[in-house]
């Protein structure tokens, strides 16, 4: 059996998790301005592996509309081109010698709603993930006091804990959700 300790530190742990997912997740939903995030779902074939673009190419921002993509290896460019353009995130590159540029096309507004929402859904997602964590957390805490490992005290502490461990992660769920939104609804 583990302490109460050691239960609000597992979840703590998975709670941040949780949170470094949602970051994951919301880097890849587009913006209204460009960012070379949105490559990292792109991997080339590279001397027999997989590789995220990220580690055989220089990313970086050509202008408020453009990435640029600058291959480390000449023969790289094309493979790098056709990746990006057979990628699900509707991107048209063109080769300028050395250089890909991946012009960013500008979003409709009933896209930028379809983003809001699909940034919301995965708010939500995270907050169920946050919720469940405290709700198992609280459910091993009434173990212990159940096998008189712990006292009542003690539980009651515990659950204000790991609900204010909660609520300041949900918290947080809620700031990037809204900066993603400004992200999308921006210009």
């Amino acid at each position: 059996m583990s302490s109460i300790a050691e239960i609000r530190q597992t979840t703590e742990h998975k709670m941040h998790q949780s949170l470094e997912s949602l970051k994951g997740n919301l880097s890849k939903v587009r913006t209204g301005r460009p960012n070379p995030q949105i490559l990292d779902t792109v991997h080339i074939e590279y001397y027999g592996s997989m590789l995220p673009l990220s580690q055989v190419a220089n990313l970086s921002l050509l202008d408020a509309r453009t990435i640029g993509v600058a291959p480390w290896e000449k023969g790289l460019g094309a493979k790098i081109e056709k990746a990006i353009r057979e990628s699900d995130l509707g991107l048209n590159p063109q080769s300028q010698g050395d250089l890909i540029r991946v012009p960013m096309p500008p979003m409709t507004e009933e896209r930028r709603k379809e983003l809001t929402k699909v940034v919301k859904g995965e708010g939500e997602g995270a907050k169920v993930a946050i919720r469940n964590l405290r709700r198992d957390a609280n459910e091993h805490v009434k173990r212990l006091v159940k096998d008189k490992l712990a006292s009542e005290d003690d539980e009651r502490r515990a659950q204000e804990d790991i609900q204010k461990l909660t609520d300041r992660m949900i918290g947080e769920v809620d700031r990037l959700v809204a900066s993603k939104e400004q992200d999308i609804l921006a210009v």
